[in-house]
């Protein structure tokens, strides 16, 4: 794997990528009793979405991706102590423009789906 982008994330709250090439990413996370938010155990879907957005970028794998817009369904509630597996892929890109579909299964049941909207730019988007 050759990844070009968010080499600094976290891979305990985003993930670990697992497979990696031009357009694909592949990330797995194992949720964890910290991600929970309540006494039925139910973790945050800001997990499941950071997992989602973090394949997403390296689909697109270029140091400057920002995530521009997202829309997504959360399907199936998760737990703590499950392995999940976001599956990316780029389905259109027009210019600096790129769409990206992303899957996040629970073995081989879907809990999360969604289209990113991912914009390379000319430089990091901090970088004045």
């Amino acid at each position: 794997m050759n990844i070009c982008t968010h080499n600094h994330i976290d891979k305990e709250l985003c993930g670990t990528p697992v497979e990696q090439n031009d357009g694909f990413c592949k990330v797995k996370l194992v949720t964890s009793e910290r991600m929970s938010v309540d006494h039925f155990q139910l973790v945050h879907g800001g997990f499941v979405f950071g997992l989602a957005d973090h394949a997403a970028m390296l689909a697109v794998n270029d140091p400057n991706v920002v995530l521009g817009q997202a829309s997504v369904t959360f399907i199936k509630p998760v737990q703590p102590n499950e392995t999940l597996i976001a599956e990316a892929n780029v389905n259109n890109v027009e210019g600096k423009k790129q769409n990206v579909h992303v899957k996040v299964f629970r073995n081989t049941e879907i809990v999360f789906e969604g289209n990113f909207v991912c914009f390379i730019l000319k430089k990091h988007v901090l970088d004045s």
